[in-house]
C-alpha cells in the first residue's frame, strides 16, 4: 500500500470512528467534498501542511500521528536509531542538569572531538543513525562535565547543541513528546549560562520546534523574538522565517510575505552569506530557501522555479541543500510540463540527504500521488525507484 493510500486509509478510519460523514469531514476542514472524497481514496495527495493540519485538527489528532510517523525502519539501520531514541529520552527524562548520571570516563578532548563531528559532521549531513548513535553517552558525559569548574562553561554549551540535536532529530523522525524535553533542558542550559543570546536561541527555537497543531501559538512565540530589539539580527531573522511559515500554514500569505521581507531585509544587512554565523544557517541564501518552501506551502507549484534561480544551494549545509531540493521539486511536481525536473529535484535530494528526504511526509505524499501515472520509461523507472526507497510502494 502507498503512502498516499495509507494516509487516506487513516483518514477514513479515523473520520469513521468520530461518526462523522464524508460531507462533514470536508466543511469542518475547509475544503470541497469532492476534493477531500479523492483524498480519503489515495487518488489526491496531501500536499500542504495548512490540509494536514486541517484534517488533524477535525479528527482531533496530532498531524505526525495523522501522517503515520514515526515511519517504519526500512533497514536495520533505522531501527537501532529507534531504539537509541528511547535511550536519549530515558537521558533526557532521567538527568537535568546538576544531576550526574555517572562518573565521566571520557577524557575532555574526547567529548570535544565528538561534538565538533556532531557539529561539523553528522547534523549538517542530517545523519540520522549517527546522531542517534552518539547522542546519549555524549549527553552522559557532558552532564558529568558539568560539575567540573574547569570544563562546566564549555559544557553547557556542548549540552545546548546536544539538546538541540535531540530536538531536531525527533521532531524529523515524528517522536511525540521528545522534542518539547529536548527544548526544555536547553533552557535550563541557557538559563545556566545566564547568557542572553542563549536565551533568544531558545526561544526562537522552541517557536521552530512547536508542534504544527499549534500553529498560533508557534507564530506568536515567533513573533516576540522577531521583535525584541535586544536579540541579534540573525536570530531576529531566522524567527522572522518561523513566523512566515506558520502564517503560511495557516493560510495567512500577507503575513507571510511580510516576515519573509523582513527576513531578507536583516540577511542583506548583515552580509551573512560572507560572514556565516556559528549559531544558525541564517543567511540571504537560506532565506532565498525559505520563500521557496513557503511559496510551496501557499500553492504556487511550478511558479517557485523564479524564486528557485536565486538560491545557490553550495552556499548553504547539506542538510538545508536537500530541503531546498525537496520543496522545489514538489513545487515543480505539480505541472505535467515539469515533473521530470521535480523527480530529478527530489532525487538531488535523496543523494544528499536520504534519511531527512525519506522521512518528509509531503515528499513521500507527492511521489506516491503520482505512482498510477507513472511512465514505462527511464524517468518513471527512476521514479517507482525513489518510492521504493522511500518506502510508498511494494515494489521497485
Amino acid at each position: 500500500m502507498d503512502s498516499s493510500t495509507e494516509l487516506g486509509q487513516r483518514l477514513r478510519e479515523l473520520r469513521s470512528w468520530r461518526k462523522l460523514s464524508v460531507r462533514a469531514m470536508a466543511e469542518l476542514s475547509g475544503i470541497s467534498y469532492g476534493y477531500y472524497a479523492k483524498i480519503e481514496r489515495g487518488e489526491k495527495p496531501v500536499d500542504s501542511r495548512q490540509l494536514l493540519e486541517a484534517f488533524a485538527s477535525t479528527l482531533r489528532v496530532s498531524p505526525a500521528e495523522l501522517a503515520g510517523k514515526p515511519y517504519a525502519p526500512a533497514n536495520p539501520a533505522d531501527s537501532e536509531t529507534r531504539a537509541a531514541l528511547i535511550t536519549i529520552e530515558d537521558v533526557l527524562t532521567g538527568w537535568s542538569i546538576g544531576e550526574s548520571p555517572d562518573r565521566r570516563a571520557m577524557p575532555w578532548h574526547e567529548i570535544t572531538a565528538n561534538l565538533t563531528r556532531l557539529q561539523k559532521v553528522l547534523r549538517p549531513r542530517a545523519d540520522f543513525d549517527g546522531q542517534a548513535a552518539m547522542l546519549p553517552e555524549l549527553i552522559r558525559e557532558l552532564l558529568a562535565a558539568v560539575t567540573e569548574p574547569e570544563h562546566r562553561q564549555d559544557a553547557l554549551l556542548g549540552l545546548l547543541d546536544a539538546y538541540k540535536t535531540a530536538a531536531y532529530l525527533a521532531h524529523d523522525l515524528g517522536t511525540p513528546g521528545l522534542p518539547t524535553l529536548a527544548v526544555e533542558r536547553m533552557r535550563q542550559a541557557a538559563e545556566e549560562l545566564d547568557d542572553p543570546t542563549q536565551r533568544a536561541e531558545v526561544m526562537w527555537r522552541r517557536a521552530h520546534l512547536l508542534s504544527g497543531a499549534n500553529r498560533t501559538r508557534q507564530y506568536e512565540l515567533a513573533a516576540q523574538v522577531a521583535d525584541a530589539s535586544d536579540v541579534m539580527p540573525h536570530m531576529r531573522g531566522m524567527a522572522n522565517l518561523t513566523a512566515a511559515l506558520a502564517s503560511a500554514s495557516l493560510g495567512r500569505s500577507i503575513d507571510a510575505a511580510t516576515h519573509l521581507d523582513e527576513a531578507d531585509a536583516i540577511a542583506h544587512r548583515i552580509d551573512t552569506d560572507d560572514q556565516p554565523w556559528r549559531l544558525t544557517d541564517f543567511g540571504r541564501t537560506n532565506v532565498a530557501i525559505w520563500r521557496v518552501a513557503i511559496g510551496v506551502e501557499l500553492g504556487e507549484g511550478a511558479r517557485v522555479a523564479e524564486v528557485a534561480t536565486q538560491v545557490r544551494p553550495s552556499d548553504v549545509p547539506p542538510h538545508r541543500q536537500a530541503a531546498f531540493w525537496m520543496d522545489y521539486g514538489r513545487g515543480l511536481l505539480t505541472e505535467r510540463a515539469s515533473r521530470d525536473r521535480g523527480v530529478a529535484a527530489l532525487l538531488q535530494a535523496e543523494r544528499i540527504a536520504p534519511q531527512k528526504t525519506r522521512n518528509n511526509v509531503f515528499v513521500r505524499q507527492a511521489v506516491a500521488g503520482l505512482l498510477g501515472s507513472a511512465r514505462g520509461d527511464a524517468a518513471g523507472r527512476e521514479l517507482r525507484g525513489l518510492a521504493w526507497r522511500l518506502g510508498v510502494a511494494p515494489t521497485g
